[in-house]
């Protein structure tokens, strides 16, 4: 999955992008790559939904306008 949290703040990370990163960074998940401007993760189907639902309602109640998701399914052996 990939994600972003709005509005964006240039000079500090906003609630929102800390509450976020944090679901991801505590999740059960493979992999997690946080980034300025966007942050990755990659897991199973179950943990990855656990992800995105906890990410969802946290980011927003910790004041975010928008969250932009994207959600691929890689089958096994693809990369």
């Amino acid at each position: 999955m990939e994600f972003t949290t709005e509005p964006f703040d240039l000079d500090e990370a906003p609630e929102h992008a800390v509450v976020a990163r944090e679901v991801v960074q505590s999740a059960a998940l493979d992999a997690v790559d946080v980034g300025p401007f966007g942050n990755t993760a990659e897991g199973s189907a179950d943990a990855v939904l656990g992800a995105v639902a906890a990410l969802l309602r946290r980011s927003l109640e910790a004041g975010a306008t928008r969250v932009s998701l994207q959600v691929n399914v890689i089958g096994e052996g693809e990369d």
